[in-house]
């Protein structure tokens, strides 16, 4: 018969084995998302933006990869930086996907702040471990076309300098079709967010394979 002092121990030592169980389970390979309002489902129903389409897909094609979306509307590439390092260590990705810049843009950033801060996101990713994927954005045609085309390289520069792999555009397929907008005209509608994963997967797909 054992000591009484002893059972107290062993309860909690049993206790803990399917608790340990059930942690191991639930870990796997994560991707996150480091994005703004086009990646966070902004005036979209709750699961039907991109990144949710992706998780979907994940489960579909990659099994075990788990999705952590971690974007915020209105984001800037400065609150994206200043967040970074406590994300990474948060959820501990092996991938990450950079989706910030437009609201530097929008907000008349520097472009040469707006590239340090991607190429800081990307080096903060990589630091860790974590494979990098930056994902571009563009301006409306009212900002001219001179400052649009110098935004556009933002992302092909920050994407050199740090060679990170680079989808250059996230609205590629609808970018000139009114209505996958919702009536700012800025955000996709639900109807556009398979149009973006389509124009992502393929990067996407490789960052997860990549070694």
């Amino acid at each position: 018969m054992l000591p009484s002092v002893l059972l107290p121990v062993l309860l909690a030592l049993a206790l803990l084995i399917p608790a340990a169980g059930h942690a191991q389970t639930a870990t796997g390979p994560v991707l996150m998302v480091f994005g703004d309002s086009l990646s966070a489902e902004y005036g979209l129903p709750q699961g039907s933006g991109w990144v949710a389409l992706m998780e979907s897909r994940l489960k579909a094609e990659n099994p075990g990869w788990r999705v952590v979306n971690a974007s915020i509307s209105g984001e800037t590439t400065l609150g994206g930086r200043n967040r970074i390092d406590a994300e990474l260590a948060r959820h501990r990705p092996q991938a990450v996907v950079i989706a910030l810049g437009g609201n530097d843009g929008l907000r008349g950033v520097s472009l040469e702040t707006t590239r340090a801060n991607l190429e800081y996101m990307v080096a903060a990713s990589r630091k860790v471990n974590a494979r990098p994927l930056l994902v571009g954005v563009r301006l409306p045609p009212n900002y001219g076309r001179t400052f649009s085309e110098k935004f556009r390289l933002v992302f092909v520069e920050a994407a050199r300098n740090t060679k990170a792999p680079l989808v250059p555009f996230i609205l590629e397929r609808f970018a000139e079709k009114r209505d996958f907008f919702q009536p700012d005209g800025i955000h996709p509608t639900v109807a556009a967010q398979p149009l973006m994963l389509e124009t992502l997967w393929p990067e996407i797909s490789n960052v997860l394979k990549a070694r």
